[in-house]
């Protein structure tokens, strides 16, 4: 007997029946198996009829003994339900947008090859097409760069090896350039930086100042006095950094050229042959102010200062306690100053335009840094006590009733108004925009004096008001410059009338000894 349908091979009891058939067991009558053949047709019919239920299987009948049982099978799971797999969104195309040296043309590539073609053409210009350093100010214009760039391109085409550039060494270095740079910014720093440096350290701007000293109508004068190069090129650099160098790390990198306004004022030297109207960072007049009150302090003139000389600045202005925080390395770099308890004259460029402009930027980071005595980065309140105790002392000795530190502290906080009471931060300062008082009140008494007796709307009214004023700073050396050159003047008179030529010949020796000492290296200054 076949069977068609593979259910029916799948009931355990009709198999046992169909076992015993293909056996040819005859006592198993073929009238039953047919009851069982449709016995289980019927549960078959129900469970279709009925798919919610279980079907339930018929009672076995009783089998020979010779028969084995056959465990019942699980009832199979219902399948799992289907995975969807949700395809991963479609790739953003997100646009590049930092480009360290300056943001490239879009569209159409620049056309470099006739910013070359007029490169070759002025080259041909000059005897064997070779270009000395006096000569790189044509070679500077034609590449569309401001005149005194004309140092830095000298010296990045090698010419310091052979006095000269010629023009395929030029070409090759300009054409590197245009493809690499697309700013201002990052072309002057890749000319003027050591070869594979990103950033500016003090000694690159040797080159370029130098050659400002040498070429630039203003400082003819210098000609004649070659000791005061170099002290003219220390005060420079580090005004420029004083300004531009924001990190406080001693390298000037891309971006902070970009937001400074250093290369602007430096295109202008080319349209000024007054070089004291450049008030920014080129100013002869604010280097004489400088150093003639570096000059004034440095008794031994080893071109350093030390604690006890620093503290006669402005005849004791400040607090013996500001002065040596300063000493401590809270504001200067490198270990000369800690170890040795000596300020070179660079460092003391950063003091007195801190001392006298507490309005810039740098200078309320450089009297917070001193103030912080702890160094976490707030002011709290004992360390205001710290600094005021000394300024009552200096007034009770002068006859003056100090105010009470905490009325003091009361006016303090309703001038700069924390973010959080309790402990003053870097960022209250700045915003409060009377940083200048708040500093002279805790370490120089002359100044907080007249903070004191002056109208407090004429101060609101100088803070108020927004029209391009000259800095503090500005001022300060403006008037100090005058007061200079009227004592000078008053002094060539005196000597004219009174004084004998013995004297003549000991002060013409004098001058001799301050020339013998300035003529030290102003890299010794830079890294101090």
């Amino acid at each position: 007997m076949k069977i068609q349908e593979t259910s029916l091979r799948r009931d355990p009891d009709l198999r046992g029946e169909l076992a015993f058939l293909a056996r040819g067991c005859d006592f198993v009558l073929p009238s039953r198996f047919k009851k069982r053949l449709k016995s289980y047709h019927q549960q078959q019919q129900q469970v279709q009829s009925k798919p919610e239920k279980r079907p339930i299987t018929p009672p076995a009948s009783p089998a020979p003994a010779e028969l084995t049982v056959v465990p019942a099978t699980r009832t199979p799971s219902p399948p799992p339900a289907p995975v969807i797999i949700t395809p991963p969104p479609p790739a953003i195309n997100i646009p590049r947008f930092y480009f360290p040296r300056g943001l490239p043309v879009i569209g159409s590539s620049p056309n470099h090859d006739a910013t070359i073609a007029t490169i070759e053409t002025a080259f041909t210009e000059f005897e064997d097409e070779k270009a000395d350093i006096y000569e790189m100010g044509k070679i500077a214009k034609a590449c569309g760069c401001p005149l005194y760039w004309k140092a830095p391109m000298f010296y990045a085409a090698g010419g310091e090896r052979t006095g000269f550039v010629s023009v395929h060494s030029f070409i090759a270095t300009w054409r590197k350039l245009l493809h690499s740079c697309h700013d201002d910014a990052s072309r002057f720093i890749y000319l003027l930086a050591k070869p594979g440096c990103n950033f500016l350290e003090q000694e690159d701007f040797i080159p370029l100042l130098q050659d400002i000293v040498d070429t630039h109508p203003g400082l003819t004068f210098l000609k004649d006095a070659p000791e005061f190069h170099s002290r003219y090129i220390t005060t420079v650099i580090q005004r420029i950094y004083y300004v531009v160098n924001r990190s406080w790390s001693g390298r000037i990198t891309t971006t902070e050229l970009r937001r400074s306004n250093f290369l602007q004022t430096l295109a202008l030297l080319e349209e000024e042959d007054d070089i004291n109207q450049i008030t920014d960072y080129f100013s002869y007049e604010h280097f004489y102010v400088i150093y003639c009150k570096f000059w004034e302090l440095d008794t031994d003139h080893d071109l350093y200062i030390d604690l006890k000389d620093l503290s006669r600045y402005n005849d004791h202005a400040s607090s013996n306690r500001i002065i040596e925080r300063l000493f401590s390395g809270a504001v200067t770099r490198g270990n000369a100053v800690q170890r040795e308890g000596r300020m070179s004259y660079a460092e003391f460029v950063w003091f007195l335009i801190s001392e006298e402009d507490k309005k810039n930027p740098t200078s309320i980071e450089y009297w917070y840094r001193c103030m912080d005595v702890d160094g976490d980065g707030v002011l709290s309140m004992f360390e205001l006590e710290y600094f005021y105790e000394e300024q009552c002392e200096r007034m009770e000795r002068m006859g003056i009733e100090p105010l009470p530190f905490q009325d003091l502290l009361c006016q303090m906080l309703d001038l700069v108004k924390p973010e959080n009471l309790g402990r003053i931060t870097l960022s209250d300062l700045k915003r409060c925009r009377m940083a200048h008082i708040f500093f002279d009140t805790f370490f120089n008494l002359e100044k907080y004096l007249d903070h004191e007796q002056r109208d407090p709307f004429a101060v609101q009214k100088d803070i108020d008001s927004e029209g391009p004023e000259p800095s503090d700073w500005d001022k300060y050396a403006s008037e100090e410059y005058e007061i200079l050159v009227a004592e000078e003047t008053a002094n060539e008179q005196l000597h004219e009338g009174s004084f004998d030529d013995d004297y003549d010949s000991e002060e013409l020796q004098v001058s001799g000894d301050i020339g013998n000492k300035m003529e030290k290296l102003v890299i010794s200054d830079l890294t101090a």
